[in-house]
């Protein structure tokens, strides 16, 4: 049936056609802007995942630059800690040479105070946009290093650098816990005690934070500003008469540790073992005198913050083998100081890759997911541009119909 009310082929092709020129107007639109889903109405669950990973991509860009800071921090303090260990290097030739008979010592201690004083100049200057990894004013130092997604949130990650003492500064004084002097020995004829005012000669009572061996002093147990117990990096002195033995507190020495290491820095130090007894056992050292004569004997401890604090005491013209002694520990501890910035430095470098690998992965993933195929784009185009032309065809023959029907009326 006909009618000249309802022309059903062309409501037909106007419905095609609007069909198609939606898909010309979709594919015109990809083109121009190169996503296939540019809005959230092109696609709610996919844009929505697209924005997600496009916020971690500018996330990951704010961790590439901490990165680049963290690293350009490390890359100061390395350089300070190994130009330390070049100048302590030298000042140990010095020293060497001093332990000679026939040698100047005067010039020699000239010469290593000269590089002391180059030492504090290199731990002053090393700091990078005003942090300083190496004089002391650090603990640890966290460098962003990731973000982490999970089901419960974002957690962002941090790569922990531990900072370094390389300071000459002396510690604060121990109240307690670095050992005491009790009990009396008096030996000779007629017996003198060596005592001072009225110390007693034995050695003991050392105090450990966190237990019975010392805490590295960046341990998460250890405190500080706890002066009343020992922990690594503490500094123990010991003088007989006119004799100074110094011992540096490792981790995890024990009282045991302590006492020997004393009595070794008093022997290497010219102490006469024909004038005094050192008798160690259970942690105590006891101090004998088989002279005749009273010895002043005292005791002290400090809190090590500068790992280099030693150098202040260093005297090749009154202690040389002790000057020797002291520049060995020291000449480790700067050692330790570049080998724990060089890990880090690695370990930053390594991560700052893998951010960056990861971020052109993410880039990828959300262009998979919402970037225009280009390609197929071009191909859709040119076939609905000719669908568009044969719908214009078919509408305009649908609307001719009615026309067939005057000539019925003829």
């Amino acid at each position: 049936m006909s009618s000249i009310l309802t022309n059903n082929s062309a409501m037909v092709a106007l419905q095609t056609m609007k069909g198609i020129n939606a898909s010309l107007n979709k594919t015109q639109a990809d083109i121009s802007t190169g996503k296939s889903v540019a809005t959230a109405k092109d696609n709610a669950a996919v844009w929505a995942i697209s924005k997600v990973m496009e916020s971690d991509v500018e996330g990951f860009k704010g961790i590439s630059d901490s990165l680049s800071v963290g690293n350009a921090t490390l890359t100061v303090a390395r350089n300070a800690s190994e130009s330390v260990t070049k100048l302590l290097t030298e000042m140990k030739g010095k020293i060497v040479a001093a332990q000679a008979e026939n040698v100047d010592r005067g010039k020699i201690q000239t010469d290593i105070v000269a590089l002391r004083d180059q030492i504090n100049s290199v731990v002053g200057a090393a700091q990078f946009n005003g942090l300083n990894l190496v004089d002391g004013s650090q603990g640890t130092v966290n460098v962003l290093s990731s973000l982490d997604r999970s089901q419960t949130g974002v957690v962002s990650s941090n790569i922990a650098v531990t900072a370094q003492n390389l300071s000459t500064s002396a510690g604060a004084d121990l109240t307690a816990g670095g050992g005491t002097l009790t009990g009396t020995t008096n030996v000779g004829t007629p017996p003198v005690a060596s005592v001072v005012n009225g110390t007693p000669v034995t050695l003991d009572g050392f105090a450990f934070q966190g237990g019975a061996g010392a805490l590295a002093s960046n341990d998460a147990n250890a405190d500080p500003a706890d002066l009343t117990e020992l922990v690594a990096g503490d500094q123990i002195e010991l003088s007989i008469g006119s004799v100074t033995g110094r011992y540096v507190v490792q981790q995890g020495d024990t009282a045991d540790s302590l006492v020997s290491g004393l009595k070794n820095s008093l022997t290497a130090n010219g102490l006469s073992e024909t004038d005094f007894t050192l008798t160690l056992a259970a942690g105590e050292i006891e101090v004998a005198n088989n002279t005749n004569q009273a010895a002043a004997i005292s005791v002290s401890a400090t809190r090590g913050t500068g790992g280099l604090a030693g150098l202040n005491s260093i005297n090749v013209e009154t202690q040389p083998a002790q000057a020797l002694q002291d520049i060995e520990g020291m000449l480790q501890t700067s050692i330790d100081a570049a080998a724990s910035f060089g890990s880090a430095q690695k370990r930053i470098e390594i991560q700052s890759e893998f951010v960056g690998k990861l971020t052109d992965s993410l880039k990828t993933g959300i262009g998979a997911m919402v970037d225009t195929d280009m390609e197929e784009a071009s191909a859709r185009l040119q076939a609905l541009q000719v669908q568009q032309q044969l719908a214009t065809q078919a509408l305009s023959i649908a609307n001719q119909q009615p026309q067939g029907l005057l000539s019925l009326f003829r």
